[in-house]
């Protein structure tokens, strides 16, 4: 799931950048990429991933 929104917000932080938006220093399309990047990572932890793990004993 957290890599739909890595997605997303990489391609908000695009068009941001390609149509030479006018932003604040919040919503920079920097910015926007960095919460991308760090969605994807939490990804990549396993963070987000859907699925659980139990076993029982």
């Amino acid at each position: 799931m957290l890599g739909i929104v890595a997605a997303v917000l990489f391609f908000i932080a695009f068009l941001i950048n390609a149509a030479d938006i006018g932003t604040n220093d919040t919503f920079s399309s920097t910015n926007v990429m960095l919460l991308g990047l760090t969605a994807l990572a939490l990804q990549m932890a396993g963070i987000g991933a859907g699925r659980s793990i139990r076993r029982r004993s």
